[in-house]
C-alpha cells in the first residue's frame, strides 16, 4: 500500500492555476484525491466562506496563495502595497481557516496545508512587505496548529524558497546569467527544488503518514536558509 495514497481525499486547491497550483493538482490527482480546484482571487472577504460551502466536505485543504513579490525600499512602502499584500495572502488565509475548521473538528480530522514562503525565516533585502505578510501567514499557522491538534486536525506550512514555478521563477529568470551564479552562490542545493519535489512534500503532510506534526514549518529551500 502506498502510504501517500489520497484515494478518495477531498482535496480543496485555492489559485489552483498560479504559483505551486499546477504541480499540486499534478501530482494529488496521480495519488488518488479528488482535487477541487479555484483559481479566483480571494482578496474579497465574502469569497472564502462562499468556496468552503460550494466544496461541501473538504478533507484537505491546500492554500496556495502567491503574488508577485514586491522589491520597494523599506523607507518607500506605501500603505497600498503594504495592504495588498495582506490583503492578498494573510487575510485570504485566516477566512479559510475560520470558515473549513468547523467541519473539520466536528469529524476529528482534517488537514490544512499552508505553501508559504522561506522569505519569512531569513531577510532579504527589498522585500520587507513581502516578507511580513509571509511571516504573518507562519505565524498564524503555528498558533492554529496547536489550537486544533486535539481535535485531531492538523495544520502545518512549507516554507519555500527556490522551488521552480513561474510566479516567482519563470523561464526567463533561470535562463539569466546573473541568476544562474546568484543560485550556485545562495543555495547549497545548487538548483531550485523541482515543481514536483515540493507538491510530493505537501502530498506528504496531507496523508496520513504525517498525522504527527503540529503547527509546524518545514522549510523547502535547498539549504537557502542555512548556508
Amino acid at each position: 500500500m502506498n502510504p501517500l495514497s489520497l484515494d478518495g481525499k477531498r482535496v480543496l486547491l485555492t489559485q489552483a492555476s498560479d504559483f505551486m497550483g499546477p504541480a499540486l493538482r499534478e501530482v494529488f490527482v496521480e495519488l488518488g484525491a479528488n482535487v477541487i480546484t479555484d483559481e479566483g482571487p480571494l482578496d474579497n472577504p465574502s469569497r472564502p466562506d462562499a468556496l468552503i460551502q460550494q466544496a461541501g466536505h473538504i478533507d484537505v485543504m491546500l492554500v496556495n496563495l502567491g503574488i508577485p513579490a514586491p522589491s520597494t525600499p523599506a523607507a518607500d512602502v506605501s500603505q497600498d502595497e503594504w495592504r495588498s499584500a495582506f490583503a492578498h495572502m494573510v487575510d485570504p488565509l485566516q477566512r479559510l481557516v475560520k470558515a473549513v475548521l468547523p467541519q473539520m473538528t466536528a469529524r476529528g480530522s482534517g488537514k490544512i496545508v499552508l505553501i508559504g514562503s522561506a522569505s519569512a525565516l531569513r531577510g532579504i533585502r527589498r522585500a520587507s512587505t513581502y516578507s511580513a505578510a509571509r511571516g504573518a501567514q507562519l505565524a498564524y499557522i503555528q498558533s492554529v496548529g496547536i489550537e486544533v491538534a486535539p481535535k485531531k486536525v492538523q495544520v502545518n506550512a512549507i516554507a519555500q524558497n527556490y522551488v521552480d514555478n513561474p510566479t516567482y521563477f519563470p523561464a526567463e529568470v533561470q535562463t539569466n546569467p546573473v541568476f544562474q551564479e546568484k543560485l550556485k552562490r545562495e543555495v547549497p542545493l545548487g538548483r531550485l527544488v523541482s515543481a514536483r519535489e515540493d507538491a510530493m512534500f505537501a502530498a506528504y503532510l496531507a496523508s496520513p503518514a504525517a498525522d504527527c506534526f503540529v503547527g509546524q514549518v518545514f522549510p523547502v529551500c535547498g539549504g537557502w536558509i542555512t548556508r
